[in-house]
């Protein structure tokens, strides 16, 4: 018997070997980098599991059950589950998404069914620009460009910030800046070509401009400042102005001396470097201690390089406000012209277009949307919040509609010598009505609704 046990034992001894050498060691227990080959192609199995549908948890709002083009706004800030969906279209999307992007950006994900095709992207949140911090807590500066907007082409923005006594350094740009005070308060100064001095104390709400070439600088006072830049090219760069710092830097010694007069040491304790945005000694709180005059005298009125914008009255309208400033009020900024527009809840800026001239926005407070229409049938609705830029190009008819319960403030900017756009309200209600009904199929009583006159800002017609 033993002799049996012992022969069957042995028998079976390369079995074991065999079972043994196949198991995975220690090392091997890894799945490898690649699969088998036994992967590539049909399977006439599959796993039922694969194949389930997930189980995704949503609710709609009652606009998403519309006809989709109704195009009511959908506000999805409070919804846990967004979906892209608006009545008989689109379907849910179980992930992976970003839905803090989806709840602000509800038309994106389900546009309304007017929107068609692709047109430019016309939306740009200045949160997502690279922030330039300064030096010493100085302040920081973050842009907008045809970096980040390809087809913003005519104009780029700057939002700024300067603490106390902050300073933007002595420099000069190729291009034109304007500017709009958001906040706070400062101290600008400029020299002209002339010789002509320049100095000025602006608020909240006033706007400066200047000329490519003229330089200038910005300090904040005591209760800091935040600015808005605008430039006149759409591929302006903050990062490649002409610093004071850097003419010093890349001039020899020897020809800084015979230019001023004084000796090569009279330059040894420039800076090393840029200094960009900085902190300084505190602007004296009377501007005629820092008053330069010259034998060109200061900046005559009619060529001043300040609009006191804060202190302009509002022209009032049904769903809001306006006001406008341009060359016809303030000559120097030539060829910027701007409107501050403020929209009730619920209340819309007008459709309308810019017949000769882009549109550069800025989204100062509230939120709102856009819809963008390009010809000859391509239209997309965008969301604005606070700190965005829009653009809309030149004649491409758009509207500006407040999507939450404050007002919609926001700074409409040209390349143009006067302010002027074409409203669709105004167009369509001075054109004969035979020649509207004709075309548009609208009836007599939906014509003699239609205003003559322009509304900029027309209100919510739930407030009427």
């Amino acid at each position: 018997m033993k002799s049996q046990s012992l022969f069957h034992i042995l028998s079976l001894l390369p079995v074991w070997i065999s079972i043994v050498s196949a198991a995975p060691t220690r090392q091997d227990s890894n799945p490898p980098l690649r699969g088998s080959e036994t992967l590539v192609g049909y399977s006439s199995t599959q796993d039922e599991a694969t194949g389930a549908k997930p189980d995704i948890k949503y609710s709609l709002l009652p606009g998403q059950k519309e006809d989709p083009k109704i195009g009511t706004y959908l506000d999805f800030q409070k919804v846990e589950n967004p979906q892209p969906i608006r009545g008989s279209t689109g379907g849910d999307d179980p992930g992976p998404r970003n839905y803090h992007y989806d709840r602000i950006n509800s038309d994106k994900l389900a546009p309304p069914g007017t929107d068609h095709g692709q047109t430019i992207n016309a939306q740009w949140p200045l949160g997502l620009s690279r922030n330039r911090l300064g030096t010493d807590n100085a302040g920081w500066a973050r842009q907008e460009n045809t970096v980040v907007m390809p087809d913003a082409t005519a104009m780029a923005g700057v939002d700024m910030r300067l603490e106390p006594a902050g300073y933007r350094e002595l420099h000069w740009h190729v291009a034109g800046e304007w500017s709009l005070v958001l906040n706070g308060s400062c101290r600008i100064q400029a020299v002209n070509e002339d010789g002509e001095t320049f100095i000025d104390d602006l608020k909240a709400g006033d706007v400066w401009f200047f000329p490519p070439g003229i330089p200038h600088s910005i300090q904040a006072l005591d209760d800091g400042v935040e600015f808005l830049l605008v430039f006149d090219q759409g591929d302006f760069d903050e990062d490649n102005t002409f610093l004071a710092t850097e003419v010093f830097l890349h001039t020899p010694k020897e020809v800084l001396a015979k230019n001023f007069g004084v000796p090569t040491t009279s330059f040894d304790k420039i800076p090393k470097d840029e200094l960009y945005i900085f902190r300084g000694t505190p602007a004296p709180k009377d501007i005629e201690k820092q008053n330069v005059s010259t034998s060109a005298g200061m900046v005559p009125l009619s060529k001043s390089y300040s609009f006191h914008f804060s202190e302009q009255p509002a022209h009032e309208v049904a769903g809001g406000s306006v006001k406008i400033v341009d060359p016809l009020t303030f000559p120097a900024a030539y060829n910027f012209s701007a409107a501050v527009v403020t929209v009730h809840p619920g209340g819309m800026r007008e459709i309308h277009w810019h017949p000769t001239s882009d549109e550069w926005t800025y989204f100062i407070k509230g939120q709102g949307r856009a819809t963008l229409f390009t010809a000859p049938n391509k239209a997309t609705t965008f969301d604005y919040m606070s700190g965005d830029v829009g653009y809309f190009p030149q004649s491409n008819s758009h509207y500006i509609e407040n999507t939450g319960d404050e007002d919609l403030i926001f700074l409409e900017v040209l390349q143009a010598p006067q302010f002027t756009d074409m409203a669709l309200g105004q167009w369509i209600a001075s054109t004969p009505k035979q020649i509207v009904a004709d075309t548009l199929n609208l009836s007599d009583s939906t014509l003699g609704q239609m205003k003559k006159e322009k509304q900029f800002v027309v209100a919510n017609m739930d407030s009427g």
